[in-house]
């Protein structure tokens, strides 16, 4: 702190010179500080404008960026059930028409030709429930086809923020338990959609002599297959649903906490404009008179030299 110290008569030291230069200094040093607060906008631009601030921001921002990157993969794991759930609604719109057309086959009104015109007319349903699967897929991998099972870490750490995502629908899921990817084999599949037996091929190999999956002896079963394949899908479709709504929960949960951390930084690490502009004019001021001081105490020697005269 300095002293209000004259030195008498004394001009080989000239304290009151020196205390005006240290002020001068101080004052200089604090409008450098404020204009870099005021031009960055932060408090703290270094660990020694606030060591312990430092800590608990750089803190903040590391986990924030977590929580950015858990944003990110909730987008994408959206993306893939939103579109998984996409095909789903498409196929079970196709399934629904493929078993109206054998509910129609059972009836007895109808002859041989038109039993053959339903199936043919079913198969080609069949066959674009296959371009349906075939062109489900998110970032050049199929969804539909049982080999995609993604992992997306959907919080701050794996342990509590993974989910996955993948469908089968080559197994039975009654009780909602599996969800994520879709192997449906639709031209090809002799279990298609969990229904042990069923092939949609079969609709395509029914003819005027062999009426096979539409014939009186097998239509029940035929019937009952596709209800059950149809039941299946939208099963699946209503878990990849409910996957969905957590994802939507997720994403709020994330875009509060981020704010809430951008909140907390800003806190602790940004400057008040209002402030620094109002320090900033207070030292400018003490800048003036310091130089106004050190002026007036480098004329006082001069006095004392009016004795050799």
């Amino acid at each position: 702190m300095p002293s209000a110290i004259t030195n008498g008569a004394r001009i080989r030291t000239n304290t009151p010179a020196e205390n005006a230069y240290n002020a001068l200094e101080l004052a200089s040093q604090n409008i450098a500080t404020r204009q870099l607060r005021l031009s960055t906008g932060k408090r703290i631009n270094t660990a020694a404008d606030d060591v312990a601030g430092y800590i608990t921001s750089r803190a903040l921002q590391a986990r924030n960026g977590t929580l950015k990157a858990a944003l990110n993969a909730v987008g994408d794991a959206q993306n893939t059930a939103t579109i998984a759930q996409d095909g789903l609604a498409n196929i079970a719109d196709l399934m629904t028409q493929i078993k109206d057309a054998a509910a129609s086959a059972s009836s007895g009104a109808l002859g041989t030709d038109e039993k053959v015109a339903l199936a043919k007319a079913a198969y080609r349903l069949a066959q674009q429930i296959q371009t349906v699967v075939d062109s489900t897929t998110f970032a050049g991998r199929a969804l539909l086809d049982s080999g995609f099972s993604g992992d997306f870490i959907i919080g701050s750490t794996s342990t509590n923020g993974m989910i996955t995502i993948g469908i089968d629908l080559t197994t039975n899921n009654s009780d909602f338990n599996v969800a994520g990817a879709f192997d449906v084999k639709a031209t090809s599949a002799t279990n298609f959609a969990g229904v042990t037996g069923l092939n949609l091929v079969g609709l395509n190999s029914v003819t005027s002599s062999a009426l096979g999956i539409f014939s009186s002896a097998n239509i029940n079963t035929t019937l009952t297959s596709l209800s059950s394949a149809l039941n299946n899908v939208n099963k699946v479709a209503s878990y990849i649903g409910g996957v969905v709504g957590r994802l939507n929960s997720q994403e709020e949960v994330l875009k509060t906490q981020i704010t809430n951390y951008n909140a907390a930084i800003s806190r602790i690490e940004d400057a008040d404009v209002a402030t620094e502009q109002l320090q900033l004019v207070r030292a400018q001021f003490l800048q003036q008179a310091s130089l106004t001081s050190l002026a007036q105490a480098n004329q006082a020697p001069q006095g004392f030299l009016q004795l050799f005269r």
